[in-house]
């Protein structure tokens, strides 16, 4: 994916009259992909933290499965701690996927290929001056030229990994420490949500993905998922298809992809898989991009990726993008917190001990 221009200043850049405004927004901004990157690069790369005063609204909540923030006064408290970690952390765009209108609010898909050096102490140990990149998706409901609601996810796995932590360990650590109540209750009723909202049927392909892309998106990841059909895999992605996944991995082709989708079911059992929002835009390509958020809750029921099995409830919360050229899928970038799985594992491992 060729990577997005993010080198954005704070000069207006709306300077043609005729240009429609977005309603609710700043004149400046030219379009919400405009506005994304360039709220983006201002608080990030230009250091300006406080101007997340401006951006997000008082109470617009943030979930991660690490935790959950409220209000613009916790998100600049938080990036404010992540740069006194990562002091020279840069947000490279990759793609911005969009949905929505200026009136009901937009929906942006923000992948993110983010670089940044481990200079001052983090939640996962003391500094280890090592350079880290890794992917990011964050899922933002924008009105009225502020952020309302956002959902986050990052490669933490590949984080710890690069910064030559012990993963396992880290996670144990976590797992250790009190867990933040508001993010035990999302954590409760997300998983409740899921069990009694999705189904094992199977979905027909509503139409081709020419004509109604975000449809065939939705029934291979309900097939995949849910009806367990992995066959589907050889049917939608091109022979050479990438997947970009977590712990910095891309796999290649038809049977790796199926793999990594089996590893995932067959350690997460009685898994059901929520398709919570998708939205999409042509690309340069002539075909599609897709953006999907979604969420998968299941039990630690398998060995497969994570030890043995304890039967715990897991809660896993993704994005990913997807690129589809003559009707197939050619790359896929599919983010989610691999640590913050072990972090529930080892959680309920140190319940069954203690």
């Amino acid at each position: 994916m060729d990577r997005m221009q993010n080198h954005y200043d704070s000069a207006p850049r709306n300077t043609d009259a005729t240009s429609p405004a977005m309603a609710g927004f700043d004149a400046e901004f030219t379009d919400i992909v405009d506005y994304i990157l360039r709220i983006t690069y201002r608080i990030w790369e230009g250091k300006q933290i406080g101007l997340c005063y401006d951006y997000y609204s008082s109470d617009c909540p943030v979930y991660t499965m690490a935790g959950i923030t409220v209000g613009a006064e916790e998100v600049t408290q938080n990036t404010l701690t992540t740069l006194a970690s990562f002091p020279d952390r840069t947000l490279g765009a990759e793609n911005v996927i969009w949905g929505g209108n200026d009136i009901d609010g937009y929906h942006t898909s923000h992948l993110i290929k983010t670089s940044m050096t481990n200079l001052g102490a983090s939640d996962m140990g003391p500094p280890s001056n090592k350079k880290t990149t890794f992917l990011v998706i964050a899922h933002c409901i924008v009105k009225d030229n502020i952020i309302v609601e956002e959902w986050l996810v990052r490669d933490n796995y590949a984080l710890a990994e690069e910064l030559g932590f012990d993963v396992h360990q880290v996670a144990m650590d976590k797992a250790a420490a009190p867990i933040q109540q508001r993010l035990k209750d999302w954590n409760e009723s997300e998983l409740q949500r899921v069990d009694t909202s999705v189904t094992h049927q199977r979905q027909p392909f509503l139409g081709s993905s020419a004509n109604n892309p975000e449809g065939f998106v939705a029934a291979l990841l309900q097939n995949v998922w849910n009806a367990r059909l992995l066959g589907d895999v050889f049917q939608s992605y091109s022979e050479d298809a990438l997947l970009h996944c977590s712990r910095n991995q891309t796999l290649k082709g038809h049977e790796k992809i199926a793999a990594f989708y089996a590893q995932i079911i067959g350690t997460v059992t009685q898994l059901k898989f929520s398709f919570d929002y998708s939205c999409s835009i042509p690309n340069a390509s002539g075909g599609t991009d897709v953006a999907v958020r979604w969420t998968i809750a299941g039990n630690h029921g398998g060995p497969g990726l994570y030890g043995e099995p304890t039967g715990t409830p897991l809660l896993i919360l993704g994005e990913s993008q997807f690129r589809i050229i003559d009707g197939l899928i050619v790359e896929e970038w599919t983010v989610f917190d691999e640590l913050s799985i072990l972090v529930q594992i080892y959680r309920a491992r140190l319940s069954i001990t203690g």
